[in-house]
């Protein structure tokens, strides 16, 4: 009884630590205004790989709508009962676990993790540009650099997609948002350079 209290308290600390959505997410420059070190965490990753940021946030857009905690919603047993989810999918990625352990292995980013934006957008990155050699996909084909990130290089390959008509109109999507992104980012994209690369906003 006289430890409710802690509890309680220690549980609204735990939840105002979540990290929540942007108000906005079809919209990339609220987005950056409203998450502070984002845009920073985007610019880096396309310094690094060269995939343009548009296109990232098209796609972390598209798996997880900037949902931190995102994972595939678990099956049901015999209709009712709650079971296993269909994937290890998880975070703003929507990463597996095999291949998180795989971009870790090859890029030596010890310690990230699939629920930190700068982790998932260097992922985005790292994984476009794996696209871009394996399979000659441009860096700002964001239908079928998604397609790819989806279906996996093998299944990409093997035109996998080709049977999912649900899939290419997603891809569409995606692209449609890399475009609408990309148009709104001409906009404020000075704004935000000058902001500087600062943890707290001016």
């Amino acid at each position: 009884m006289h430890n409710f209290p802690v509890l309680l308290l220690v549980g609204v600390v735990i939840s105002g630590c979540a990290t929540t959505p942007p108000t906005n997410i079809d919209n990339v420059c609220v987005i950056f205004e409203e998450k502070d070190g984002w845009y920073q965490s985007a610019r880096a990753s396309e310094k690094s790989w060269g995939t343009p940021i548009h296109v990232q946030m098209a796609i972390l857009r598209q798996e997880s709508a900037f949902r931190d905690d995102a994972q595939p919603p678990r099956g049901k047993l015999l209709g009712i009962i709650p079971w296993k989810r269909p994937s290890t999918a998880y975070g703003y990625p929507q990463a597996k676990d095999e291949t998180w352990d795989w971009y870790i292995q090859k890029t030596g980013n010890r310690g990230a993790d699939r629920d930190d934006f700068g982790d998932a957008v260097d992922f985005v990155g790292w994984y476009t540009t794996v696209s871009h050699g394996k399979l000659g996909i441009s860096k700002w084909d964001a239908k079928h650099q998604y397609l790819a990130y989806h279906e996996g290089h093998g299944g990409y390959r093997n035109r996998s997609y080709k049977k999912k008509p649900w899939l290419m109109k997603v891809a569409d999507k995606v692209d449609r948002q890399s475009r609408a992104y990309a148009g709104q980012l001409k906009k404020c994209e000075n704004r935000l350079e000058n902001k500087g690369w600062s943890l707290w906003p001016f």
